[in-house]
């Protein structure tokens, strides 16, 4: 499942976002590549673990956990710290798959990567080109966002960034580690949550269809989630 999240911050925290990316150093993205991601990946990043990584990463953890549509969908068990690119002057991303693990360097933090996120950062019309292109069975999804809006799709995916070729691209990208694995399941999950709170919004809580519907969820998800 590929899905939109818009609003996950707000305009002023994105204008905030900015102020501290502008004046950050940047490294070579390549420094949190895998093997074969690094023969692709040309792009910046603020450095891992950097003070303006841990605060802005500190913003979009806080904003994602008042984000009743991502806790839907993801039903997130870990979340990765959130981090930083950039692209411009030509600088893209090839093809390629994110790694089944990742691991927080210098700690035993890691986890299992479900789910794949870019919250972009600038405005569409601030750069040509930077599409998300997301691959699945139904073919190639494009993916350029306004700022503060977020994609959330399958770690499993193949999946590239075209070319900037004006401007400049930059987002926080991060994983997470779902409590449930499996994509299919997450996503009834998510289909039948979305169709209760319509129910609920409809009906009231206290509707016998609306309880009777919400047990099965709850049944559902007790059978499929790892605590």
């Amino acid at each position: 499942m590929l899905l939109h999240i818009p609003g996950v911050l707000t305009q002023q925290q994105v204008a905030h976002c900015r102020q501290v990316m502008d004046a950050a150093q940047w490294v070579d993205g390549n420094v949190t590549a895998g093997p074969q991601s690094a023969l692709a990946k040309n792009n910046m990043q603020l450095p891992e673990g950097s003070a303006e990584a841990r605060q802005l990463g500190e913003i979009v953890m806080a904003a994602l956990e008042k984000s009743p549509l991502f806790i839907s969908a993801a039903l997130p068990h870990t979340v990765f710290p959130p981090l930083f690119n950039r692209y411009a002057g030509g600088q893209a991303f090839g093809t390629h798959v994110d790694n089944a693990i990742r691991n927080l360097a210098g700690t035993d933090f890691r986890i299992r990567t479900d789910l794949s996120c870019t919250l972009f950062l600038a405005e569409p019309e601030e750069y040509d080109g930077g599409e998300l292109i997301v691959e699945d069975t139904y073919g190639e999804k494009q993916v350029k966002l306004p700022a503060g809006d977020m994609v959330l799709y399958p770690s499993t995916s193949l999946h590239r960034v075209s070319p900037v070729t004006r401007g400049a691209r930059v987002a926080s990208f991060f994983w997470l580690q779902s409590m449930v694995r499996d994509d299919g399941q997450r996503t009834l999950l998510f289909q039948l949550d979305t169709s209760i709170q319509q129910l609920v919004a409809r009906l009231g809580n206290a509707d016998p269809q609306v309880v009777q519907l919400t047990g099965i969820y709850h049944n559902l998800l007790r059978r499929w989630a790892d605590s």
